[in-house]
């Protein structure tokens, strides 16, 4: 891409440092080393111990130096960025990489990993907490054939494949046994990652391309059209406002559920159980004996919340679409937060960006945030009450 020369001109330094960390954080994706290699063997083995031990989880290897990237990235010339917000953003990226990066070279190490990971990530505060049991007080909605598992992991690709038509990107497939969610995506090579051995529901196929597709993609993709690489590789702490906008992308398609909702719920409450000190044995129990839900629903919640030694990620969709609904109610416009992996902190920053020639108008836009179409009255009310 060609950077506009007054742009440039203005920031000398500025595309410099932008393309040496474009270079050095593109093996950084947390989700790629995170997620065991082993989770359909150590599922049996635990339901076969009748829910008693611990699963042994394996990890792939890290294939970059870790040290070597950390030196290079506190070696960047950072004070020679002359705007001073731009300056400050840019120290922040470099932390936040650092912190990544730490993350991933203890992993499988027990609570050296969870430490880590809070600095990265942060964990439930007593008002999310409370927001998870406020949404699990409601009775389930009854179940239609939308919710039914019916489709494989091909017929799912297919419906996805036709969803996309719409856009003119192009993505790499793939279908995987080591990934903890239904469907993925993995930024750094624009890949749609699909459980193999999985069913999806009707509901389901259209949470996923209405959150992986409509969101996931569209920004990684917006990300790769815009000048800054930054756009791309993530702004500091992206995750919350970017799993928010997704949620809230099923939300506005009219295909989020309290069911669902539910989920994000059960999510929270366990990463708040790694601040306690619960093992999997622990946080299972928790989910399937005291909130009665099923074991599949129950180990893979679980299991989300104990990869890697304690990872806190997950209660952050339910923060993130808080935060979303509300900026969306204030009358906010959301192309800002689809320009990449943007957050909603730097907004003001991006549109900045924007009137000095530093960012580009959005390629690709998520077609569900047009209008709402949600029709479940349920969701409005506990939306608006969420502390």
């Amino acid at each position: 891409m060609t950077y506009p020369e007054a742009s440039i001109d203005s920031h000398p330094n500025l595309f410099k440092i932008d393309f040496n960390l474009n270079k050095l954080v593109q093996k950084i994706e947390l989700l790629n080393y995170v997620n065991p290699i082993n989770i359909e063997q150590e599922k049996r083995n635990f339901f076969a111990s009748k829910y008693n031990i611990n699963p042994n989880f394996k990890y792939r290897k890290i294939d970059f130096n870790a040290h070597q990237i950390q030196q290079e990235l506190f070696s960047q010339d950072i004070d020679s960025i002359k705007d001073e917000t731009t300056r400050n953003f840019y120290r922040d990226v470099i932390y936040d990489y650092s912190g990544l990066i730490q993350c991933i070279e203890t992993i499988g190490q027990g609570r050296k990993f969870y430490y880590n990971v809070l600095k990265s990530f942060g964990t439930p505060t007593e008002k999310d907490v409370e927001n998870a049991r406020f949404i699990l007080h409601f009775e389930d909605e009854s179940y239609d054939k939308e919710m039914i598992p019916a489709y494989s992991a091909p017929e799912a690709l297919d419906y996805f494949m036709d969803f996309t038509k719409r856009y003119d990107f192009a993505f790499n497939t793939k279908l995987s046994n080591k990934i903890t969610a239904a469907a993925m995506v993995q930024n750094n090579t624009q890949t749609l990652l699909l459980k193999k051995n999985y069913r999806y529901s009707a509901n389901q196929l259209k949470v996923l391309a209405n959150h992986e597709i409509g969101v996931h993609l569209v920004t990684t993709f917006n990300g790769l059209n815009q000048s800054l690489k930054i756009f791309h590789n993530g702004f500091p702490n992206n995750v919350e406002t970017q799993e928010g906008l997704a949620v809230f992308s099923e939300y506005m398609s009219d295909c989020l559920t309290l069911y669902r909702l539910k989920e994000l719920a059960y999510r929270v409450m366990a990463t708040d159980s790694l601040r306690k000190g619960f093992n999997f044995c622990d946080t299972f129990d928790l989910l399937h004996n005291q909130y009665k839900l099923n074991r599949d629903e129950s180990y893979n919640i679980t299991l989300r919340a104990h990869r890697g030694g304690g990872f806190t990620k997950d209660y952050m969709y339910l923060t993130g679409l808080k935060k979303v609904y509300d900026y969306y109610h204030r009358n906010e416009n959301l192309d800002t937060l689809l320009g990449g992996k943007v957050t909603l902190e730097a907004a003001p920053m991006v549109l900045k960006w924007k009137e000095e020639g530093l960012a580009l108008e959005n390629r690709y836009r998520n077609f569900a945030f047009d209008s709402n179409e949600n029709s479940n009255t349920k969701l409005n009310f506990i939306l608006q009450n969420l502390k």
